[in-house]
């Protein structure tokens, strides 16, 4: 399964108060994905490997010292790689999906797992090297504080981490297949420094969807999605979410063990080429809508849950009791 664990460990209710795991249907209780190693992180120096995806991190977070553009980022590397920083000439600017397997669900200001080696991590926003395919003179970035992950033009100033190594096979490549300059207009990769030039993570197999009934397999994670991806036909509130997944069980007499992917699971699907929906294309679902309920609760604000909006490709969140997006019910394939 090419999908990591979010770290959620815990189970919140509706009003964000801790509530038993067993029984609850969310993300702690069946905390799927790539577990995480004990230590998680090796440092050496001024580097840190991740056990969990081989990619090696400079341990200090804000290398540049300043926000800069998209471009600076990916100019600022290029220079690290001239002067061979830290010892190495390979560093480059992180995709989306290295950048989020950083991520911990479980913390907050900043969103790493406990005890990281990390310093100078800066509660805002960090550049990756993917390009937004709804505005590509805009690029995705990650807020360390909470985990949220968002577009902005490519003029705009954040902060970057660089990080270099092709992986260990635990992610998936993000989908990107052209690069841009900041303005939006496609460039030859070679030598670009985004995500296309390097393309590091597993290859989507081909075809990627598999039609199994009234479900799909997804051949590059090994999940079953329900191939009408809107449970009840109409927005619901988080636990309402929670509640049809149950009913479809019930209904189901055991079959399978259906649940509301974890926001980790639902991201998996994201196409990056693609938008309005961003899954890849030539995808069998019908029914998609803009944004899904994941079953993992947002530990900056346990009132609130994390969310896809699927139109965009981003990762968001909601507050539980507002009716504002939809349920899309996973499984583990047979």
């Amino acid at each position: 399964m090419l999908i990591l664990q979010t770290g959620q460990i815990t189970c919140h209710d509706t009003a964000g108060a801790p509530v038993p795991c067993p029984g609850s249907g969310q993300d702690g209780e069946f905390r799927k994905g790539v577990p995480w190693p004990i230590p998680r992180f090796d440092p050496e120096g001024d580097t840190v490997l991740d056990c969990l995806t081989g990619l090696v991190w400079t341990r200090d977070a804000n290398v540049a010292e300043f926000p800069v553009t998209w471009q600076e980022a990916i100019d600022y590397i290029r220079g690290m790689n001239h002067r061979k920083a830290f010892g190495f000439p390979d560093w480059r600017l992180p995709n989306r999906r290295e950048l989020r397997s950083l991520m911990s669900h479980q913390t907050k200001k900043p969103a790493l797992a406990q005890g990281h080696p990390f310093w100078n991590v800066f509660s805002g926003w960090y550049w990756t090297s993917t390009s937004a395919a709804i505005n590509t003179a805009y690029a995705w970035y990650i807020h360390m504080e909470g985990a949220r992950m968002f577009y902005g033009g490519k003029t705009q100033f954040f902060l970057l981490w660089p990080v270099r190594g092709t992986g260990n096979g635990v992610l998936a490549v993000t989908g990107q297949t052209q690069c841009y300059d900041a303005g939006g207009s496609v460039i030859p990769c070679a030598g670009s420094g985004q995500d296309h030039e390097f393309e590091y993570g597993q290859p989507w197999p081909k075809p990627r969807f598999e039609i199994f009934g009234d479900a799909v397999i997804d051949r590059l994670t090994g999940l079953l999605w329900r191939r009408t991806a809107d449970a009840a036909g109409q927005p619901m509130t988080w636990s309402d979410a929670l509640a049809v997944v149950a009913q479809m069980n019930r209904d189901a007499g055991g079959s399978l063990l259906w649940r509301l992917p974890n926001i980790n699971e639902l991201e998996s699907l994201v196409d990056c080429s693609r938008h309005s929906p961003a899954l890849p294309e030539g995808h069998p679902f019908t029914q998609v809508r803009e944004g899904y309920w994941s079953s993992t609760t947002s530990m900056f604000e346990p009132d609130w849950a994390w969310a896809l909006y699927l139109g965009k490709g981003a990762v968001g969140v909601g507050q539980k009791r507002g009716a504002h997006f939809y349920a899309w019910a996973v499984c583990d394939a047979p």
